[in-house]
């Protein structure tokens, strides 16, 4: 089976800076979910923008669904979910919102209407298709957001900081949405109760390098490897016994 994603001797740098991170090797699996967590700075946003290809990869290759990611081209594979929801929503209302990416894809006016249509649906939203972004609840942007690039329909879904900001009731219905989703999910997030509830598998990076990478709950049940790298073990981990200590490449 053909990795969703796979990354080998990756480094990530902004031009004219050391690399944020440096020699990262991992795969996604088709329909995995998996969590991205580490400390503020540890290029959590970066590896994303090189996954999207935005941000090109300083060394290492980086593959999706066996193809080279190439900077600078646009992939409907692959979509990407802001960390903060003002620097995605920028159309008059939701519905020319949702419909800004497939219509740039050449579509017909009855298929992008069809998908502006079944994303408003999927996310809940189909009620509010022409109010103003602007007049959005802060919950309403974050599903506005994911109904965009659903709307592209994407093989891989890369959200930075989904729960941010969110209400209780918002982030359990953001969690249930993403939940029902069949995408590869790729989630970073400082929110490890959202990390726990949705994820299987963690990836853990700090200065640099992948630290540990593995399921879920060794990674964030390691009490002593997540104080190690500026992380708080979940509560509903911490009440458990410690678990054996997560494996993955470069863990200490």
């Amino acid at each position: 089976m053909t990795a969703m994603v796979d990354v080998a001797g990756l480094s990530v740098a902004w031009p004219g800076r050391p690399p944020v991170l440096d020699g990262l090797d991992f795969t996604l699996a088709p329909g995995e979910r998996v969590g991205l967590i580490g400390p503020n700075g540890a290029g959590k946003s970066s590896l994303f923008l090189t996954l999207a290809g935005v941000l090109p990869a300083a060394a290492g290759a980086v593959r999706v669904v066996g193809e080279a990611v190439r900077p600078g081209m646009f992939n409907p594979a692959v979509g990407l979910v802001f960390q903060h929801a003002e620097d995605q929503l920028f159309c008059p209302t939701l519905a020319e919102d949702v419909a800004y990416g497939p219509r740039n894809l050449g579509l017909s006016e009855a298929e992008v209407e069809g998908r502006v249509a079944e994303a408003l649906a999927v996310c809940g939203l189909d009620a509010l298709a022409e109010r103003p972004v602007h007049r959005l609840s802060g919950g309403e942007k974050r599903r506005a957001c994911i109904a965009g690039v659903l709307a592209m329909r994407p093989r891989l879904m890369l959200l930075d900081e989904p729960s941010a900001a969110l209400d209780l009731r918002s982030r359990r219905a953001l969690i249930r949405l993403l939940a029902g989703m069949d995408q590869t999910l790729f989630v970073s997030s400082h929110d490890l109760d959202l990390v726990l509830d949705l994820c299987t598998r963690v990836i853990l990076v700090d200065a640099g390098r992948i630290r540990a990478d593995g399921p879920t709950g060794d990674v964030l049940g390691d009490a002593a490897l997540m104080a190690a790298h500026g992380q708080e073990t979940p509560a509903a981990l911490a009440r458990r016994s410690p678990p054996r200590r997560a494996g993955g490449a470069g863990a200490p």
